[in-house]
């Protein structure tokens, strides 16, 4: 028999047997023999595996400042888990832009920590494809930026160094999960941001914090180097103060990189030339059914909708559409979210079973994290985790199924909705931002952490592209509007998002 490699021992008699019994196995103890003994020669041609070099992609520009842990007198907000200084190149479309990424982006040799506890420390080696492409165009990354503790939360209350704090008024959240994107643009701390968005956690923070945020089409931007939570609901885009500044970011971000299993075919446009301030030419579908929400506040339905009568008398086409389906839309995305984002743990971050880079080095490190101290886990992913796993294992897998099944369909209204105009709006989040408030208990910090997804997590289940422009304020807080727009016509979300932005008050 070969030799066992040292790193890749078999198992013994009583693993094989409990691991059988995972799959609803009752071995006999012959076949617990035969079985011993095939696996313990197969195990041995893994010396092989550890013999290779891992196949990675290279690092450019690596004269790098690690950086360090701002305290709050040079970050008030806590926006930051660490300042750095990675130069990218000389020029190029984002040169003197100062930009910060969601902390659950890889920037070699830079601390990541997905906003958790359970990952300081943690240093990758390699870039996100999405940061080698900032570098490439001029940007210098000056920051990774705070998050909900592995992103299950909405709020920007739940990061593990504590709330980040709202730029327009301290005394609330910033909104998340890419809570520090949010607060860092909306502060000035840098120019330009990345967010990731599964639910909602790029629009979200840009409505709350008075930003822009765009949510690419699902595929457009590549999250390889990423953190995710589930491949088919897994977004990155831009966060900035203005519509074109995340449309130069969408430029430069933009296009199949060849190693990301969410992407296939990528069309992409030069985002930043479609651009238009002339509202005459804008078609906007008011959705019905994103107004009036349980959980929402009249007033944030008020300032949209009067900022979308503002829109109208400058000379955009503004009219009622329905889509009945979209009330159902949350909850597609919670039954396919909760068994993805427990699936998706389970096998360490990386995910399986498609072409593309697997980050092992994460893998290995979130591996031994979570088995060490999974009791140090969110609130909100310790009861996504036991739900998903109760519903995956007691029901086959059945709702995961049939909400991807009914998300064809929820997309397919939503496409025939668009077929009369450029645009469908909705107010981003029903309310505005929390108040700070670090003495809920546990059942109102689930609520909080996940009662502003009604309209924002629907896209995050069809990939429509969806940005968050301001519309306005109530009671001195940022409200955000919401255009959505066709899968891979981020041009015109874009666009008319600009449009809008420059005829508003």
């Amino acid at each position: 028999m070969s030799q066992v490699p040292p790193n890749v021992q078999p198992p013994t008699r009583e693993e094989i047997r409990a691991y059988a019994r995972r799959h609803h196995l009752e071995l006999s103890e012959d076949e617990l023999d035969d079985f011993e003994a095939v696996i313990a020669e197969t195990i041995a041609g893994y010396e092989r595996l550890d013999e290779l070099p891992d196949y990675r992609p290279s690092v450019e520009y690596t004269d790098r400042d690690p950086g360090h842990k701002p305290g709050l007198d040079e970050d008030p907000l806590n926006a930051f888990v660490t300042k750095c200084e990675v130069k990218g190149a000389d020029d190029g479309p984002l040169a003197e832009y100062e930009v910060g990424v969601k902390d659950n982006v890889n920037v070699a040799g830079v601390e990541l920590t997905l906003g958790s506890k359970l990952f300081e420390g943690y240093v990758p080696s390699t870039d996100a494809t999405i940061v080698t492409r900032l570098l490439d165009a001029g940007a210098t990354i000056t920051g990774k930026l705070n998050m909900e503790d592995m992103a299950f939360s909405g709020s920007g209350g739940l990061s593990a160094t504590g709330p980040v704090r709202n730029p327009v008024d301290p005394d609330y959240v910033a909104g998340g999960s890419s809570s520090g994107s949010g607060a860092a643009v909306g502060n000035g701390d840098v120019d330009v941001a990345i967010g990731g968005d599964q639910g909602g956690s790029i629009r979200i923070p840009a409505s709350w914090s008075g930003i822009v945020g765009h949510k690419p089409t699902h595929g457009l931007v590549p999250y390889t180097g990423i953190a995710g939570l589930g491949r088919s609901f897994d977004h990155a885009g831009p966060m900035a103060r203005s519509v074109e500044d995340c449309a130069r970011v969408l430029d430069v971000i933009a296009g199949a990189d060849g190693l990301d299993p969410r992407q296939g075919e990528v069309p992409t446009e030069p985002y930043i030339e479609a651009l238009s301030e002339d509202p005459t030419g804008v078609t906007v579908g008011v959705v019905e059914e994103g107004f009036g929400h349980e959980v929402g506040e009249p007033a944030v339905d008020e300032t949209v909708r009067d900022a979308l009568a503002e829109f109208e008398d400058a000379g955009a086409t503004v009219r009622e559409v329905s889509v009945p389906m979209h009330l159902d839309g949350h909850t597609l995305w919670n039954a396919i979210a909760t068994e993805a984002t427990a699936a998706t743990v389970d096998d360490e971050c990386v995910g399986r079973f498609g072409k593309g880079f697997y980050d092992t080095q994460l893998a290995d490190a979130f591996g031994r994290a979570r088995r060490a101290h999974a009791d140090d886990y969110l609130t909100t992913l310790k009861l996504t985790l036991v739900l998903g796993q109760y519903m995956s294992d007691e029901y086959r897998g059945h709702y995961y199924a049939k909400a991807q099944n009914l998300g064809r369909k929820l997309a397919a209204e939503y496409d025939d909705a668009l077929e009369d105009v450029d645009v469908l709006a909705m107010p981003t989040t029903p309310q505005t931002a929390h108040e700070v408030d670090e003495t809920l208990s546990r059942v109102e910090v689930i609520e909080r952490a996940l009662n502003m997804l009604h309209n924002t997590s629907p896209f995050d289940v069809t990939g429509h592209p969806a940005i968050s422009v301001p519309a306005g304020r109530t009671d001195g807080l940022p409200v955000g509007l919401m255009l959505i727009g066709d899968r891979f016509d981020d041009a015109t979300v874009l666009s008319s998002a600009h449009a809008f932005e420059a005829n508003h008050k």
